[in-house]
């Protein structure tokens, strides 16, 4: 008897369909398919608006209310948006989250932030509370938990620059907002980055190299755990919900500290 086969959800931020960015696109797209069932959203050519507006909050629009409120009870009422109804049903689907975009300012592009604040919806990816501890399901838990994702970014600077001491700032810290406060937070857990360094240099020999360095990864993602994973706030090692028990890592403030095997 043969089992279903594990399903994945793309995520591609890239406005260039020639780029760099769209040849890992094709090539990852098509190495994950022979053992997955793979659902993309690119978020460019589908013009998928980013903009959290009117329709988002409910009828009648303009009405007064806190806006995490009024997107609960949107989602709780089955009024969200056709465009974001699809999104939401691709991502409930996957087993595996794959988020791809070049770094535009030391952060991700702007379509892609917009898809996290109207997708990732009051009811859908966060606001139960445990009925045992009165915690709030979230940072590990949440009706997210048990996803995965890898996060594929392409940075125009070398490791040096945007590495821990670099002159740019860490990538992980950059990119803390996106695994711990997004990702995390929902209860999907991030991989390792796979990162492409120099990504604005590269020749047709370096472009085949990171092509197949990408399938590379890719064939062993199932198996694939974070080398470093981030604490989870049922665990018992933050101060109700607020912070890092003092007698963790004392004296180090760095991000660093909500991981498990901090150095």
């Amino acid at each position: 008897m043969s089992h279903p086969r594990a399903t994945v959800h793309w995520i591609y931020a890239h406005p260039q369909e020639s780029s760099f960015n769209a040849r890992l696109f094709r090539d990852g797209v098509e190495a994950l398919s022979r053992d997955y069932d793979v659902e993309t959203t690119d978020l460019y050519r589908q013009r998928f608006d980013p903009v959290l507006a009117g329709p988002d909050l409910g009828d009648p629009q303009g009405r007064d209310g806190n806006v995490v409120e009024l997107m609960g009870e949107v989602y709780a009422g089955g009024q969200v948006p056709p465009d974001v109804v699809e999104e939401q049903r691709k991502l409930h689907a996957a087993d595996l989250v794959v988020i791809q975009f070049p770094l535009w300012w030391y952060g991700p592009p702007a379509i892609l932030k917009g898809w996290f604040d109207r997708v990732l919806t009051n009811g859908f990816a966060y606001g139960p509370v445990d009925p045992d501890t009165g915690l709030p399901l979230r940072y590990g838990d949440g009706p997210l938990a048990g996803r995965r994702a890898l996060v594929i970014v392409t940075a125009g600077e070398d490791e040096r620059s945007i590495g821990r001491r670099g002159v740019s700032g860490d990538l992980d810290s950059l990119l803390f907002p996106l695994t711990h406060g997004t990702l995390w937070y929902t209860g999907i857990e991030p991989l390792d980055l796979h990162v492409v360094h120099d990504a604005d240099s590269l020749g047709r020999t370096e472009i085949d190299h990171e092509s197949a360095r990408l399938r590379e990864r890719l064939s062993g993602i199932a198996d694939e755990s974070p080398s470093s994973p981030y604490r989870r706030l049922r665990d018992g090692d933050y101060h109700g919900i607020r912070a890092l028990r003092t007698d963790l890592l004392p004296g180090r403030t760095d991000l660093g500290i909500h991981r498990v095997r901090s150095d």
